[in-house]
This record gives structure tokens, C-alpha cells and sequence, in this order.
């Protein structure tokens, strides 16, 4: 039951979150680009929620459990805050460029947009049902076992490759072209995250070393 409740709380805010960051400062509800992303977001999250509530409630607790304070290393609170504050900079510069028609796309771009938005924030989920202990901070259990298949088998940190989908997709889903500069000045700080997660992987979690071997890539397949 309280996991029910900090969910659909979750769930409350973050629609409440979306229209401050999206319709403010469109200056408009006419905004229909936002609300089809609002939706793609809504139920690309809403449904997998459900099934990890009802199938891997412990693998949902531990993706609740985000934000600074959920950080145990002092880098990644200062890596989280910058993430956060880019997140709601791609969004807010996004509705600006559409409310000034600082740059124009074309209808087929912004549902390719939403596309990317909803196989990204699928992809997360589908991530965390391989690996249970994919939460939304670092940190590493007893008793917590490398996967390294699935996903993982394609890159080390398929979260981030998914989440890099996602944001990509944001800006020209909500009709704007600049809000792709937020997501290049995210960039640097998403890589930091992920080279200082596998840091502690490297030293906490047994057999991870071996597997960086194995999958060289960490982020893009045949980049990076």
C-alpha cells in the first residue's frame, strides 16, 4: 500500500511538475505538442509502474528511492542536482522556442520526437526489469549480482543510453530545435555520472572489472 501511494504521488507531482516547466512558460494550454508529450511520458511510465508494482515491487521501491539525498556518494549529489536542473532547462527552453518560433519543425519530426521519448522511457524500464537492482541512485547491496546479458550484453550502461534516447527526443517533440543545446550541455554531466558509477561499481560489485572487458562500450555501440 505505501508503495502504491508514493507511486501514484509520484505520478501527481510529476504531472504538476510538467505544467510548470512546460505550459508556464509557453505562456498557454494550447500547446498541444506538450500535451501529447505529457501523455507518451504518462503512460510510458504509468504502465510499467504498474507491472513492477504487481511482478518486482522491490526493483519499483528501489527506482522511488531519487534525488540528492539518495546518493551515498557526495559527487553524485552535486551530478544529480546538474542533471535535474539540465532536465527542467531542456524542457523550459523547449516551451520558449515554441511560444517565440525561435525554430520550426515539421509535424513528422515532433512525432518522431515522441517516438524516441517513449522508446527511451520504455527502454529504462525494460532495463530495470533486467536487472532488479537498477535503481535511481548508486549504490551497490549485499548480495547484488552482475548482470551482464540482455541489454547489458550490448552496453555497460544501457539507463543512460536509454534515458540519452529520451532526451533527445524531448525537444523536438515539444515542437523546438534550440532545447537541443540543453540536452549537448546535459551530455558532459550524464558521462560523469556514469564514469563515476562505474567507479564504485568497479570496487563494490564482484566480477564487474572482467565484465568491462567484455562489453567495451559504455554508452553508444561503436562510439563510447
Amino acid at each position: 500500500m505505501k508503495l502504491a501511494v508514493q507511486t501514484a504521488t509520484s505520478i501527481v507531482l510529476g504531472l504538476g511538475f510538467f505544467g510548470l516547466v512546460l505550459f508556464l512558460p509557453a505562456g498557454t494550454f494550447h500547446y498541444w505538442q506538450a500535451w501529447v508529450f505529457v501523455a507518451v511520458f504518462a503512460v510510458s511510465t504509468f504502465v510499467p509502474s504498474v507491472y513492477l508494482a504487481v511482478r518486482h515491487p522491490d526493483a519499483l521501491a528501489r527506482r522511488m528511492k531519487a534525488g540528492p539525498k539518495a546518493e551515498t556518494r557526495p559527487v553524485q549529489r552535486v551530478i544529480i542536482t546538474a542533471t535535474f536542473l539540465a532536465g527542467i532547462a531542456v524542457m523550459v527552453i523547449s516551451a520558449l522556442d515554441w511560444r517565440f518560433g525561435w525554430s520550426s519543425v515539421p509535424l513528422w519530426l515532433v512525432i518522431s520526437g515522441d517516438v524516441m521519448v517513449g522508446v527511451g522511457l520504455l527502454g529504462a524500464q525494460l532495463v530495470v526489469v533486467q536487472n532488479n537492482y537498477a535503481g535511481a541512485s548508486i549504490t551497490v547491496e549485499e548480495g547484488q549480482p552482475l548482470v551482464s546479458t540482455g541489454l547489458y550484453g550490448i552496453v555497460r550502461h544501457p539507463m543512460y543510453a536509454a534515458s540519452l534516447i529520451m532526451m533527445l527526443g524531448t525537444p523536438p517533440a515539444l515542437g523546438s530545435l534550440w532545447g537541443l543545446t540543453a540536452v549537448l550541455a546535459a551530455v558532459p554531466v550524464l558521462m560523469a555520472r556514469l564514469l563515476d558509477e562505474e567507479k564504485a561499481l568497479t570496487d563494490d560489485l564482484a566480477g564487474y572489472a572482467e565484465y568491462t572487458r567484455q562489453v567495451r562500450y559504455r554508452l553508444i555501440p561503436g562510439v563510447w
